[in-house]
Order: structure tokens, then C-alpha cells, then sequence
């Protein structure tokens, strides 16, 4: 009897739990039940439809310009709209830089070029001179080979002497060396001519690039736009190349967006080349567009 109950009492709970292990295939769908999902439906309507492509991307400018002073300094004064969003015409100062340091450097270049443009001059008269002295010595050495011909015929008819026509002829070779060191003279005033108008021909660059520094410490709007990155006030130290702000031009507006590979081929035509379609663009501010 003791058995026999005992196996009842395990049969009726294998039954039991069968039934549970039921209701829990049930409760989690069991497998046969069908997914739902939500999609937007249309009416099936026969014809030619345009699609439509969304993307996201970014209004800039197609003209902005970094400013950046070419040379360091104090800020000594500022464009009175020189701040985030303000506006500037094209020509506008926008800032200035003690020009002090600029104008000393101008005013050292410019005594400089004085001092060279007079060794210019100099060395242009001594050429001159150079030239008129290699000319009389010529003249010189002519006439004293002409005494040495005129010597050399007194002795040839017997009334000349020997000691004469060496005199001649030492004085005509004496002359004929002053018309090589005149030459030698002439070649060194040619030589610093060249150098003084090399000389010139630097300081000449460098006036420039001193006049350059000086007209860099006014920097001006290169076109009509709205400042923005503002980082320099009044009275401020900058550097050399430094950016300070950057000038944008509001008026000419792009849209720039990525697509991908796809979305891209989409936008071809059979030649390879972007199809004439329309583009709607909308900005959203906060929820308005």
C-alpha cells in the first residue's frame, strides 16, 4: 500500500507539472504566433514618382578669410563693430598696431639707401675720372713714342746719340706702364661700381619689406562680411600670423552634406555625370525652419 501511494502521488505531479510547462508555452507565444510590423501605407497608385532623398549636413560660407596681422605688436586701436557678428564693409580698418617699431626700422633702411645712393654717385665720378686719366696717359705714351721715333731718326743721319734714344725709349716704356696701371684703375672703379649699385639694389629690398611691415600694422576688411572667433581686444599683444578672428562673407551661403556610395549613384545619370534635380534645403533653429 505504501508503494502504491507513493507512485500515485508521483504520477499526479508529473501530470500537474505537465499542465504548468503548458500554460508557460502559451504565455511566451509557443512559436506559431506571426510578427507585426508598423509601416506607411499607401495607395497603389500606377504612374511616374520622383523619390526623394534625405540627408543632413551644414550651411558655410563660400568666402571666409582667417585674419592673421603679418607682423606682432600692440593693438592700438580696433573697428568699433570688431566683435562676434559684427559687420564690416569691404576697406574697413579693422585694426591697428604700434607702428613704432616699423617706423624706426623705415626710417634706418631710408639712411641706408642715402648712404649707399651717394657711394653710387661717388663711385660713378671716380669711373669718370678713371676713364679721363687712362685717356691723357694714352696721349702721354703716344708722344713719347713719337720722341723715340724722332730720336731714333736724329741717329740714323749721324747727328743723335745713343744716350738720347735709351732716354727716349726708357721714358716711352714708363709711359706705357702708367697706361696699364691706369687700366688696372679703371677695371677696380668699374668693380665698385658694380658693388655700389649691388649695394643700392639691396637696400632697395629692403625698403620695401620695411615699407611692406609698416603698411601691415593697418589691417583691413579684403571684402563686406560679419566677424566671427573674435580674440583680441584693445590695448591686446599679438603675434606674428596670430588669428584674431575670421571675416565671413554672409551672403554667399553652400550647403555642404555627405551621401553614401549608393545615394550617390542615385544622383548620376546614364553618362556618369550629376542630374539637373532639385535641391530644398531647411534649416532648423530650435524646432522653426
Amino acid at each position: 500500500m505504501a508503494a502504491t501511494l507513493a507512485l500515485l502521488t508521483y504520477a499526479v505531479m508529473m501530470v500537474r507539472g505537465a499542465i504548468e510547462n503548458n500554460g508557460d508555452d502559451q504565455r511566451r507565444g509557443g512559436g506559431g504566433r506571426e510578427r507585426i510590423f508598423a509601416v506607411n501605407a499607401v495607395p497603389f497608385e500606377l504612374g511616374q514618382h520622383i523619390p526623394v532623398l534625405r540627408v543632413f549636413g551644414e550651411v558655410q560660407s563660400q568666402r571666409s578669410l582667417d585674419i592673421r596681422p603679418a607682423i606682432g605688436g600692440t593693438v592700438t586701436e580696433l573697428h568699433p563693430n570688431f566683435q562676434n557678428g559684427g559687420s564690416v564693409s569691404e576697406g574697413d580698418v579693422l585694426l591697428r598696431i604700434d607702428p613704432s617699431n616699423a617706423q624706426t626700422a623705415l626710417a634706418l633702411v631710408q639712411a641706408d639707401m642715402a648712404d649707399a645712393e651717394a657711394d653710387l654717385r661717388e663711385a660713378m665720378r671716380a669711373l669718370d675720372l678713371a676713364k679721363d686719366e687712362i685717356s691723357a696717359a694714352q696721349e702721354q705714351a703716344a708722344l713719347r713714342q713719337k720722341a723715340l721715333a724722332r730720336q731714333q731718326d736724329l741717329v740714323t743721319r749721324g747727328v743723335g746719340t745713343a744716350a738720347s734714344v735709351e732716354a727716349a725709349e726708357l721714358a716711352a716704356s714708363t709711359a706705357r706702364q702708367s697706361v696699364l696701371a691706369r687700366r688696372q684703375a679703371l677695371q677696380a672703379a668699374e668693380a665698385r661700381l658694380d658693388q655700389a649699385r649691388a649695394r643700392v639694389m639691396r637696400i632697395e629690398i629692403s625698403l620695401a619689406e620695411a615699407e611692406r611691415n609698416l603698411r601691415d600694422t593697418v589691417v583691413r576688411a579684403t571684402f563686406s562680411g560679419l566677424l566671427a572667433n573674435v580674440t583680441v581686444l584693445q590695448g591686446g599683444t599679438v603675434t606674428n600670423n596670430e588669428k584674431i578672428g575670421q571675416l565671413v562673407d554672409p551672403l554667399a551661403l553652400e550647403v555642404a552634406f555627405r551621401v553614401s556610395t549608393s545615394q550617390h549613384r542615385r544622383l548620376l545619370d546614364d553618362a556618369g555625370k550629376l542630374r539637373a534635380a532639385e535641391v530644398s534645403v531647411t534649416l532648423d533653429l530650435l524646432g522653426a525652419e
